[in-house]
C-alpha cells in the first residue's frame, strides 16, 4: 500500500482488547499506540497475552504500528533528574515497542531548558540518547524517530534543517529516523499553504537528513496560523493547512509508503471521518 491511513488508539483495557476494535471502526490501515502514561515517569511491564494478539493481529491485517513516547522526555533539560528519567522512559517505550512488534517509536525532541545555547543541550542529547540507539541490535528492534515541535520555547527541533544538528549529534545512527507532524512544522512557520509548500518542505528536509529517513507521518491540520509556534491540531481540512497541502504530500517521492497517523479532536466518529478523508485524498 502507498500511504496505510490510521490513528493513535486508545488502549487502557487491554492493547488488543481495546486498541484494535477501535482501529477497525476508524478503519484504520496503520496504529500508533502508547505504552505507558503518556504524562507520567512510570514504566509499566506488559502484558504478554495482549501483547502478542496485539502482534498476531497487526501482522495478520499487515497494519504496521507504532509506539509514541511520553512527553515528558528531554534530553536536552537542564535537570539531571529529568534527563535519568527521559534514558529510562524511552528505554522502556523501545523495550516495549519490540514486545509488541512496532515499527518505530515516536519522541518528542525536546528544548534546552534553563537558559542554555542548543549547542550544550544537543551535546546532552548526545551523551545520553545515543547509547540508547546503540542499543538497538535486534533485526525486529524498532526506529526511533524523531518528532519535531511547534517552535515554542527553546525548541531543539522545529524546523526542517533544525533535523540536522540533532541528527549529527546521534552520528545520523542507522536506526535513526523522522515523523513529521504537518500541525507541528506548519506551526513552527513552514507555510504548507503555498502552491508549492509541502512539496518544498518535504525537499528540505530530505536535503537535511537524506533519502529514507522520514518513516511516519502525523497528519493533522492546525487550529492555528503558519508561524504561531502552536501546538493545536484540527480535523483534516478544517484549518489552517487544508486539504490541498495533503493532497500533494501522497504524490512526493518522500512519502512513498509513509503510514500516516491522524492524532485529531473528535472521538471515534471524528478521527473515522479523518481517516475517510486522507484515503479520498490518497485514492482520488
Amino acid at each position: 500500500m502507498r500511504n496505510p491511513v490510521g490513528g493513535h488508539v486508545p488502549v487502557a483495557g487491554g492493547l488488543a482488547r481495546v486498541g484494535l476494535p477501535y482501529a477497525r471502526e476508524m478503519g484504520a490501515e496503520a496504529v500508533q499506540v502508547f505504552v505507558a502514561n503518556p504524562r507520567g515517569w512510570a514504566t509499566p511491564v506488559g502484558n504478554p497475552a495482549q501483547d502478542e494478539q496485539f502482534r498476531a493481529e497487526c501482522a495478520a491485517a499487515s497494519i504496521p504500528a507504532y509506539v509514541h513516547a511520553p512527553y515528558l522526555i528531554n534530553f536536552g533539560s537542564h535537570t539531571g533528574a529529568t534527563v535519568e528519567k527521559s534514558v529510562e522512559s524511552l528505554r522502556h517505550s523501545l523495550r516495549r515497542a519490540r514486545e509488541i512488534g512496532a515499527l518505530g517509536v515516536v519522541v518528542h525532541t525536546g528544548s534546552a531548558t534553563g537558559g542554555r545555547p542548543r549547542e550544550q543541550a544537543l551535546a546532552q542529547v548526545r551523551t545520553h540518547l545515543r547509547p540508547l540507539l546503540d542499543e538497538l541490535t535486534h533485526d525486529d528492534d524498532p526506529y526511533l524517530l524523531l518528532e519535531s515541535t511547534a517552535g515554542q520555547g527553546a525548541s531543539l527541533c522545529s524546523r526542517t534543517w533544525d533535523f540536522g544538528p540533532y541528527f549529527d549529534a546521534l552520528d545520523a545512527h542507522p536506526r535513526l529516523g523522522v515523523c513529521l507532524d504537518t500541525c507541528h512544522i506548519y506551526a513552527a512557520g513552514h507555510d504548507l499553504t503555498g502552491p508549492a509548500g509541502m512539496r518544498q518542505t518535504l525537499d528540505l528536509l530530505v536535503a537535511t537528513v537524506g533519502e529514507g529517513r522520514l518513516k511516519l507521518i502525523h497528519a493533522n491540520d492546525s487550529k492555528d496560523v503558519v508561524g504561531a509556534h502552536k501546538d493545536r491540531h484540527e480535523n483534516i481540512g478544517a484549518g489552517h493547512i487544508g486539504e490541498g497541502p495533503f493532497r500533494d504530500l501522497f504524490s512526493h517521492p518522500a512519502t512513498a509508503g509513509v503510514p500516516l497517523i491522524i492524532e485529531t479532536p473528535g472521538g471515534k466518529e471524528g478521527h473515522a471521518a479523518d481517516v475517510a478523508r486522507l484515503k479520498g485524498l490518497r485514492d482520488n
